[in-house]
Parts: C-alpha cells; sequence; structure tokens
C-alpha cells in the first residue's frame, strides 16, 4: 500500500471533533460539566470526559466491576462515594489497601478524623497525641480504640474465622460487627460492602494495622490466620465466572496488579485463557515513564495479557488526583445509569472457587484439590464487648 500523501494526512488527522471553547453558566449539573469538558475534548479534561463515558459503557455491559483503591482515600472521605457505587450496584467487588480498610473504621466507631492543614509543626502534633495524612488529623486515640475493636473481634471470632481465611472473610465479618454494633455504620464502606454482600480484598495484608492486630493476636493464642493464597485464587475465581470484567483503579501500586493479575493466573497458570480484562480506566498522578507500576498504562498490560488488545477504546487513563476526578465520575454515573442489582459477590464466593477448582482438574487431572473454601462468618454469634458498643 502506497503511503498517504500529505493531504491524505492532514485530512485524518483534522477528522476529529473540534475544540469548543468552554460554556460555564449557573447551575450547572456534573452532567452538564462533563460535557463541557468532551467538547474541549483537551487534557486531562478531556480524559475525564472519556472515562465517565467509559465507566458507563462498563455498566451497561453488564460488566463484573471491580474498584482498586490506594492512597489515604478513606480518610479523605471517599468511603462515601465508595457507598454509593456499591448501593447502585456500580462496584461488585474491591481490592483496596488495609489502610483504607482500617481509616474506615473510624468513622463507624464515632472516632475523630478531623480537616487539618499540611502547614504545621508535626513535632507539635506528636506531643499532642495527634497523626497527620497530609491535612488530615487523626487522634492516637482513635487508632488505639480501632485497634481494641479489631482485636476484640478477633477475640470473638467464630469457628469459620478461625484457621485460614481469605481477606474478603475477614473483611465482611468485621462489616457485620460494625452494622450490628457500631454508633454510626451508615458512615462506613466496609458495613455496605458487607450489607451488599461485596467482597474487600487487601492484597498486602501485613501492611497495615488490621494485619499488625492479626498478627499480634498469634501471641495471644489467637487462630485466624490471613492466607494470601486463597485471595489470589478467590480473586481468580471472580474474573474466570465473569463473562465481561472491567476495573476502576484509583492510584494503583499492589490493588491494580493484583486485580489485573487475575488473567495471566487463568492464562498462564491454570491454563485457562480468558483474553484479558476487557474495560480499563484508571485514575492515577503517576506517569508511565518511571517504569512504575501504578504508572504503567493499560496498553503496557496488554503485553502481559492482562488487558485485551482488540479493545483499546474501552481502555482510559486520567492524570488527576483522585479525590478530584474520582467524585466526578462517580456523580455522572449515578446521574445518567441506572441502577443495577447486586450481585452479592461474596455469597458465591465457594461456588466460583468450585468452578474454578473443576476448570483445573480438567485441565491437568490429577493435580490435586485446591483449599478449601468455607461458609461466611455470622456476626450474630458474636456478642458485643468494650469496644464492640451497641447503638
Amino acid at each position: 500500500m502506497a503511503p498517504k500523501t500529505p493531504k491524505q494526512l492532514r485530512k485524518a488527522y483534522l477528522s476529529r471533533p473540534p475544540v469548543e471553547p468552554m460554556r460555564l453558566k449557573p447551575g450547572m449539573t456534573v452532567e452538564d460539566l462533563v460535557d463541557v469538558y468532551r467538547r474541549a475534548g483537551a487534557f486531562n479534561g478531556g480524559r475525564l470526559a472519556e472515562a465517565c463515558d467509559l465507566f458507563g459503557r462498563m455498566i451497561d455491559s453488564g460488566a463484573t466491576i471491580a474498584l482498586t483503591v490506594t492512597g489515604a482515600m478513606t480518610p479523605a472521605g471517599m468511603g462515601g462515594a465508595f457507598q454509593a457505587m456499591i448501593e447502585a450496584g456500580f462496584v461488585d467487588l474491591i481490592v483496596a489497601t488495609g489502610a483504607n480498610v482500617y481509616h474506615d473504621l473510624h468513622f463507624a466507631l464515632e472516632l475523630p478524623v478531623v480537616q487539618g492543614h499540611f502547614q504545621v509543626d508535626d513535632k507539635e502534633l506528636y506531643r499532642a497525641g495527634i497523626e497527620r495524612i497530609y491535612d488530615v488529623f487523626i487522634t492516637e486515640d482513635s487508632l488505639l480504640d480501632t485497634d481494641a475493636f479489631v482485636r476484640e473481634a478477633l477475640e470473638k471470632a467464630p469457628a469459620a474465622l478461625r484457621g485460614r481465611v481469605s481477606t474478603p472473610r475477614l473483611h465482611h465479618y468485621l462489616g457485620q460487627l460494625v452494622r450490628e454494633y457500631s454508633k454510626l455504620p451508615e458512615q462506613s464502606f466496609v458495613a455496605t460492602a458487607a450489607e451488599y454482600d461485596v467482597p474487600i480484598f487487601t492484597s498486602s495484608p501485613g501492611d497495615s494495622s488490621i494485619g499488625m492486630n492479626v498478627a499480634a493476636m498469634k501471641l495471644r493464642g489467637g487462630e485466624t490466620t490471613i492466607d494470601p493464597d486463597l485471595d489470589v485464587l478467590e480473586s481468580t475465581a471472580i474474573v474466570y465466572d465473569a463473562e465481561v470484567n472491567g476495573v476502576v483503579i484509583l492510584g494503583g501500586g499492589s490493588p491494580k496488579n493484583f486485580y489485573l493479575q487475575t488473567q495471566p493466573t487463568l492464562w498462564q497458570i491454570l491454563d485457562l485463557n480468558r483474553g484479558g480484562h476487557e474495560y480499563v480506566l484508571q485514575i492515577s498522578t503517576d506517569s508511565p515513564q518511571w517504569g512504575g507500576l501504578s504508572g504503567a498504562t493499560p496498553s503496557e498490560a496488554v503485553s502481559w495479557g492482562k488487558v485485551q488488545a482488540d479493545m483499546q477504546k474501552n481502555h482510559v487513563v486520567v492524570y488527576s488526583d483522585a479525590t478530584v476526578a474520582g467524585p466526578l465520575l462517580f456523580a455522572h454515573a449515578l446521574s445518567t445509569r441506572k441502577k443495577r442489582k447486586p450481585r452479592r459477590l461474596f455469597r458465591r464466593l465457594p461456588e466460583m472457587y468450585a468452578a474454578l477448582q473443576k476448570a483445573h482438574a480438567r485441565k491437568h487431572p490429577g493435580s490435586g484439590a485446591m483449599p478449601e473454601v468455607r461458609e461466611s462468618a455470622k456476626a450474630k454469634t458474636v456478642g458485643p464487648g468494650r469496644a464492640l458498643p451497641r447503638r
């Protein structure tokens, strides 16, 4: 084929929509503002509009949608946005750092999380017993009381939580306790996830205060052990079960890769190729040229078999602070899409796990059985204590 002439190239490149000046007016809705970004189409305003359109297509496609969360999102109040997505049926599973799960509990337990400032004397904060997350203040009492809540929960854990468990099992149990005993359960996304049976995975469970408390309980005879292998298999089972998979990535880090790696786990390890994830939407401040995972683009993930190569239109990266772009993305979805019926994947974990086990056995007969997945723990078997006050 002969190369295109300059005239043909010019015509091809200039066939895209024109940039329009932003027309702002009083009383604009989120939908109106995103349309302004769409018509301008430039820089990350344009990418945000593309992301809103992509999230809408993801929802409309019936995809099983994951949300991955890094950075101090719950201390910044983003847990409420996650709750809205769960309640609307727009998020079916969550992969979060343990810190985001832990700090979410402060709100339900009515423990102080305060708007602070980054221009402060941190030595004074230390003397006052206050911890700082950039411009958010949390008291050490909040941390100690939350630790006590987690430890008492582990002390009174039912039989299903004793032995080796996955992080969704532990988090569902904590969410049940928050719903039953905390003062403000409506302020916890962990409680909402338990109510809607949305599994919450933590890819590095030892790297958080929840993991620290689970470990400390071993010194007191505790029997709960988090098994990361079960997390890998359960998350992979969810992806294997779904006809279409999509993800909204806030930040990046370990939760991002933990979710994306489910596809290589299927094709590379288990010989059950699903071709990669169909929809990938990331909001990040990390750029790709440093070679770090959080800046790795969906197109780079194609080379690993994590993302489908023939669905480039369904890959968007917005280079923005997630506390700015995330609420706009979620609010736009609430404004433009109808609620979906909850998938309640947590209830279905044993079923999906068994299906993955059978598929693997068919490919590799005689390879041995995978570890058992237990039924969910019941919070009602646990009584309240000092750290579990009744409402």
